[in-house]
């Protein structure tokens, strides 16, 4: 009896890249990649020799040379002695943080927009209609020179020396003026930093806390209050440290002396315009993120929450919004990348960031463009990634998962 076997494979031959389709996708893609090296080579080998042939060579030496100039809002120590990779760090902390917060504050908006933009409110939802299409359709540099406007109006800080009766300061603690607002600032004493840790700590129990309460909403039915118990977390334990460490952290309130107002924290008039200016104008593009997430859940979700008895705002917060994450982060990535890139437009308003540094004062100053313009590129690209990366964890933890 004569039985039946698969034929023997036949041994790897140079034909079969081309033939074997079991090959061939990795044959195109190792041609594609080896024409981009050469491609890559040949430019960069071209750049050397007119650099050559003109006198310059790539050199990044000029890093250590003092920067000669001042900036304004600086989160680290510097000095206009201070080397030009001081000055480069400074511009990074200045993106980094005008990115945060701008990135904050827009979801923030963007997800208040977004939900009452499907108000069954006429007046809400076409408010949140015309913010939308208002800030959407403008340019973003439009409004950083708007908002910028709008700040320089402000009263200036002569006006607090009491001859101006309707300028006063904000719960007498906090100053708006033309150059900026000027808020309180902390004073660290000795024990101050096991009080902030332990808030730290606070914020990691709400994080469990809240995480086991809906656990028990979701495996058993038990609505838990949330409110009470994280406010008690929060607010308890660093309070009784405080207390315990005999009152280590301080305030300091700005006061007018002179022609300007001295102590506290200043939050530049630049910062203000341009942090603003990026949240609301991103603010309306995660709206439309949010309202179509909210639109992609099905009606008979809301409804079959509704027959259990759970209110509208419940219903929201436990039933559509986790399900229409799926729908709302990978558009919230690009958002944030947007942020990001256009806060380089803060040279408009004098704002001191990485394309004001390095690509700016310290590239006049040295000549050194190619070098300058790398270092932004590799900047930017690090960023974006990270941004990218982190999203993208978090996403695929809110992703759907099959049985």
């Amino acid at each position: 009896m004569s039985t039946l076997s698969d034929p023997p494979r036949a041994s790897f031959q140079l034909s079969m890249l081309l033939s074997d389709t079991r090959y061939r996708g990795y044959t195109f893609q190792a041609i594609a990649l080896l024409v981009l090296i050469v491609a890559i080579a040949y430019l960069a080998n071209n750049l050397v020799n007119n650099l050559a042939a003109a006198g310059l060579n790539i050199s990044y030496e000029f890093l250590g040379e003092p920067a000669g100039y001042d900036i304004a809002q600086s989160l680290i120590p510097y000095t206009s002695q201070s080397s030009h990779m001081q000055a480069a760090w400074v511009g990074i902390l200045n993106t980094l943080l005008v990115a945060f917060l701008a990135c904050i504050t827009a979801t923030i908006l963007g997800v208040i927009a977004g939900v009452l933009r499907l108000s069954k409110n006429w007046l809400v939802s076409k408010l949140m209609s015309a913010y939308v299409e208002a800030f959407r359709n403008v340019p973003v540099l439009i409004w950083i020179l708007i908002i910028n406007t709008v700040v320089i109006l402000m009263p200036a800080p002569r006006a607090y020396r009491g001859e101006t009766p309707d300028v006063e300061m904000l719960f007498g603690a906090i100053a708006y003026t033309n150059r900026g607002i000027y808020i309180p600032a902390p004073v660290w004493g000795p024990g101050s930093m096991i009080v902030v840790l332990t808030f730290l700590a606070s914020l990691v129990g709400i994080y469990f806390f809240r995480r086991w309460a809906t656990a028990q909403l979701y495996d058993h039915g038990r609505d838990i209050n949330k409110l009470w118990p994280t406010l008690g977390i929060l607010i308890v334990p660093t309070t009784l440290m405080y207390f315990i460490m005999g009152s280590p952290i301080g305030i300091e309130y700005p006061e007018l002396r002179g022609f300007n107002f001295q102590d506290g924290i200043q939050i530049q008039r630049s910062l203000i315009a341009l942090w603003l200016a990026l949240s609301i104008y991103t603010g309306a593009f995660i709206a439309e993120n949010v309202r179509a997430g909210i639109q992609a859940i099905s009606k008979g979700q809301t409804e079959a929450a509704a027959s259990l008895g759970l209110r509208p705002g419940r219903i929201m917060n436990l039933v559509v919004l986790p399900q229409a994450l799926r729908v709302i982060i990978p558009p919230l990535i690009s958002q944030f990348l947007n942020i990001t890139k256009n806060s380089s437009l803060a040279i408009a308003v004098g704002y001191a960031d990485i394309t004001a540094t390095l690509g700016g004062i310290t590239l006049n100053q040295t000549g050194r463009a190619i070098e300058c313009v790398l270092l932004l590129m590799l900047f930017y690209l690090i960023i974006s990634l990270s941004i990218s990366a982190i999203m993208n964890v978090y996403n695929a933890s809110v992703a759907l998962k099959e049985r």
